[in-house]
């Protein structure tokens, strides 16, 4: 996007943002393990004009009667893919190692994420809520590609909740965006 479409993608009327033609960033989920999170983050994604990448295998049921009970009566405005596997994923979206257009949020990164500089239809990567992003993904985005939500040092604190980590980035990035 233009540096002037990104600007004007995020003027707001009344607090709300202008429906666009492309997403604002893409927000993947590594073997997401948690339906509750990834309904959450699906209407994160809905409401800030984000599209929704979940990568398999994951620990639920997507499937129409599944989403039926559990509630997600928006999912109709989640633009959503699904895609088989990490590699079908970096195949579909034509990505490369260490691609400058994809940022992995991990706890073990040391770059706190308002130092990146976030771009419009930048890929936000998120790993599972139990185990994090695999090693092997973390080697694939190296160290300038991975970035944390700084939290206090204190092992017990574990790390946040998916979702809330999700919406600080997705936040973060709408206001780098803002910016621009």
């Amino acid at each position: 996007m233009a540096a002037r479409s990104r600007s004007s993608a995020l003027s707001t009327s009344a607090g709300r943002l202008p429906v666009l033609a492309e997403p604002r960033f893409h927000i993947v989920l590594l073997h997401p393990e948690i339906p509750n999170n990834t309904g959450a983050i699906g209407r994160t994604a809905a409401a800030t004009g984000c599209r929704l990448h979940i990568v398999h295998p994951i620990g639920f049921d997507m499937g129409e009667r599944a989403r039926r009970r559990a509630g997600l009566d928006y999912w109709h405005l989640v633009d959503c893919v699904e895609h088989e596997s990490w590699e079908a994923f970096l195949e579909a979206e034509e990505l490369g190692p260490s691609d400058s257009r994809v940022w992995l949020y991990s706890t073990r990164a040391t770059r706190p994420h308002w130092e990146a500089s976030f771009a419009g239809a930048d890929y936000l990567l998120f790993g599972c809520e139990t185990t994090g992003p695999p090693a092997a993904v973390r080697r694939w985005a190296g160290e300038g590609r991975s970035v944390t939500l700084p939290m206090i040092d204190d092992p017990s604190a574990r790390s946040l909740n998916l979702a809330n980590a999700v919406c600080a980035a997705v936040y973060e990035g709408l206001r780098q965006l803002a910016e621009a």
